[in-house]
């Protein structure tokens, strides 16, 4: 059995391994059906052909993202970082050996996918080593362009699509979906000493991080939240578009995925912006109901 992401790192004797393209798709495949994600990573929604594109393509973001998480020291998840960046580095020059790349050397070379996104993804989580305050809108939404919207890129590249206005209305997405957990982890974000709510919203406010850290619900900060929300809707708004332009399972899976932003949003406004007291979080119910109207929103649009 395959060993995850933190163990199988500190393993010589498993990175020394040489991997048939077989071992390593099943590697990808078992890390993508067996970690501690709280949703299945392919949907049932999705093609079986793109299945394992995606076992691959998920492998990579959470081999990244461990080492960027995981490690428990800041200078050793940067130097693993890098050390991550080196092996994108050498799949796109034709020398796979770690068997994350070696499984994803085929998809990448099957629907012709850039090296940007996978290495944008590698800035983020360098950036979350170095950065845990930012001054404005500016600065959090360029952590966005290398955090969240690299990974609607890479499932349009999967699906076939890499025109520059549906990228676009994925970006606005992704970048609402990031926003939107942001706001609703504000807690656990601050137990890493991360606060990704722009200072200058603060300060127009008349709210401090001092009383952020010490987890201070005020008017003010309602007054805060109340933009946070607005700023993200706005964007899941923008890019609402996008599952109206793509293939119907697809479009399914987008439109539940921002519909479960939305939600979430709903949440924060329904328990009065107080997110310091309690995480928003959506139950099953609620999740189920997404779903059928998902189903019904792309079932119509289709047969209109």
């Amino acid at each position: 059995m395959p060993l995850p992401p933190v163990e199988f790192v500190r393993s010589p004797e498993a990175l020394q391994r040489i991997y048939t393209p077989a071992e390593a798709c099943d590697y990808t495949r078992w890390l993508a059906t067996h970690h501690y994600e709280n949703f299945h990573v392919v949907s049932f929604l999705l093609p079986k052909r793109l299945h394992q594109d995606f076992y691959n393509v998920y492998a990579y973001c959470r081999w990244a993202d461990d080492l960027g998480d995981e490690m428990g020291d800041r200078a050793e998840s940067l130097r693993l970082l890098d050390w991550w960046r080196s092996e994108l580095d050498a799949m796109y020059e034709g020398r796979a050996t770690h068997p994350v790349f070696v499984a994803l050397l085929d998809t990448v070379r099957k629907y012709g996918i850039p090296r940007q996104p996978f290495a944008d993804l590698i800035q983020a989580f360098v950036q979350d080593q170095t950065v845990t305050r930012y001054r404005n809108w500016d600065e959090v939404l360029a952590y966005c362009r290398y955090s969240a919207n690299p990974v609607g890129r890479l499932v349009l590249f999967l699906c076939g699509y890499s025109d520059e206005e549906r990228q676009r209305l994925s970006d606005a997405t992704c970048t609402a979906l990031q926003l939107a957990n942001f706001w609703q982890d504000v807690t656990v974000d601050l137990l890493k000493d991360r606060i990704y709510i722009p200072l200058d919203v603060m300060e127009r406010h008349g709210y401090t991080v001092e009383e952020l850290l010490a987890r201070r619900f005020t008017p003010a900060f309602r007054e805060v939240m109340r933009e946070l929300v607005e700023k993200a809707r706005g964007l899941f708004l923008e890019g609402a578009p996008l599952a109206g332009r793509l293939e119907r399972r697809l479009a399914l899976d987008i439109d539940l995925f921002s519909r479960g932003g939305m939600r979430v949003l709903r949440k924060i406004e329904e328990q009065g912006y107080d997110v310091l007291a309690a995480r928003p979080a959506i139950s099953k119910a609620e999740r189920m109901g997404l779903l059928l109207g998902s189903l019904f929103r792309v079932a119509f649009r289709r047969a209109a």
